[in-house]
Parts: C-alpha cells; sequence; structure tokens
C-alpha cells in the first residue's frame, strides 16, 4: 500500500481487525519512510457492478457516490453516520446477491429512496426533489401530501 502522505511504495499492517458490523477490515498502517501513520478498510466485494444511467452510458459503480448522496439529502439532520454506514452496506450487498452485474441507476435511486424513507424523511423529501426533478412548489405539495397519507 502507498502512504497517502509522501507517496512510498511499502508500507506496514501494525493492526488488523474487523468493523463492528464484519463489513469490512479495518487495518492501522505505518510508513517506514516518513513516519505517518494511516487507517485502510478492505471490503470484500462480491462481484463488479456496473450502473446503467438512462442515457444507456455505462459506469462502475462506486459506493463511495452512494454514501456522498445519502449524506447531501441528510446533511444537518440527526441520523448518525454509522447508521448510513449500515444501509448502505446492506444496499451493496443486496445489489450484489442480486444476480446481476448490470444495474439500472433507477433502481439504485428507487432503492436510495427506500432507505432514505426508513432513516429519515426530510432527507427521503430532499432526495426526491432533486431524483424526481422537482420542477415547482407544487411538486413538493403533492409528494409530501402523499407521503403524509402513507403515515396516516
Amino acid at each position: 500500500m502507498r502512504c497517502p502522505f509522501c507517496g512510498h511504495d511499502d508500507t506496514q499492517v501494525k493492526d488488523s481487525r474487523p468493523t463492528e458490523d464484519n463489513s469490512a477490515i479495518r487495518r492501522r498502517r505505518f510508513c517506514p519512510a516518513c513516519g505517518a501513520r494511516f487507517t485502510t478498510f478492505e471490503r470484500i466485494q462480491l462481484r463488479e457492478l456496473t450502473v446503467v444511467k438512462s442515457t444507456g452510458s455505462r459506469e462502475p459503480f462506486d459506493r463511495d457516490k452512494l454514501i456522498r448522496s445519502m449524506q447531501i439529502a441528510l446533511r444537518k439532520r440527526p441520523v448518525e453516520p454509522e447508521r448510513v454506514e449500515r444501509v448502505v452496506n446492506s444496499m451493496v450487498r443486496q445489489l450484489e446477491s442480486s444476480g446481476e452485474t448490470e444495474i439500472p441507476s433507477k433502481a439504485i435511486g428507487e432503492m436510495t429512496m427506500k432507505a432514505l424513507e426508513a432513516l429519515d424523511k426530510v432527507a427521503y423529501v430532499r432526495y426526491a426533489s432533486v431524483y424526481r426533478d422537482f420542477a415547482e412548489p407544487g411538486d413538493f405539495n403533492d409528494f409530501v401530501g402523499n407521503l403524509q397519507l402513507k403515515t396516516d
């Protein structure tokens, strides 16, 4: 593993342990060249996933992009990062175990909306406003009205 501080090619693993939810291995590393310490995470990847965009273009699935999009919707909301991590781990496992290697972006978006609805209703509405491309205030009213009908 290359040192992120000095670029030295050979770092040493000082400690390894599984994360709390056993979805990754946390490694503490040391660079003998500059003396820096840093942490890396190894995750099991069952298969290579490709996202098929609505335009037909394809790109590799990016777990970090999924987390970032959820974090944007959850900004300033009382949801712990560990819960987001667990939800994303569950979503990735579900995608990997589906048997499909090409996943439509629409399926990932719907899955994300469902996860956000369970995590935080405000984040759910925020994400939906971008994902469903709300154009005017009435779109929010309709969406929130339907949401209230589901919870009543």
